[in-house]
């Protein structure tokens, strides 16, 4: 894990790999509960017995947003940005879907320092993250994520 004090010591990663989260395991338990939170129940997400017979992927999938939401959780077994204020999520850009997660797929995070800018005191970071699937080729998803630094 990286320990970053300062908005100079983040800057010495620009252009860098930073690291590479733990796999997570993508249960149905977890798939139901983002639902519920989330109000969207769609079959192909809850419905194992359906997906079996009318889904491709013939099993449930995770919500694209449920993948998405990981990313505080797995940047936080790369890097422990100290001395801060406040971290804000700052926004999403370019993201792209390439796969779909089946129930029972194992995912981490593999995050890149693109570029970080001191916008009068606050750090804009940005990540570019590609979420991947053991075993598979294509990554579930590749983003621009910016988030925002107030160190003290």
């Amino acid at each position: 894990m990286i320990i970053i004090k300062s908005h100079k010591e983040f800057e010495s990663y620009t252009g860098k790999e930073l690291g590479v989260s733990n796999w997570h395991l993508i249960t149905q338990e977890q798939i139901d509960k983002f639902a519920d939170a989330t109000l969207d129940k769609q079959w192909i997400h809850t419905d194992p017995e359906r997906a079996k017979i009318d889904s491709p992927f013939k099993a449930t999938i995770a919500h694209g947003y449920l993948i998405l939401s990981l990313i505080p959780f797995f940047w936080k077994q790369i890097v422990d940005v100290q001395n801060i204020k406040m971290e804000v999520n700052y926004g999403i850009e370019q993201l792209k879907f390439g796969q779909a997660v089946v129930v029972g797929s194992e995912v981490r995070c593999r995050v890149f320092l693109t570029s970080i800018v001191n916008l009068r005191g606050v750090s804009k970071a940005t990540k570019y993250i590609q979420l991947e699937i053991k075993g598979q080729p294509k990554h579930a998803f590749t983003a621009n994520v910016l988030f925002l630094y107030h160190f003290m």
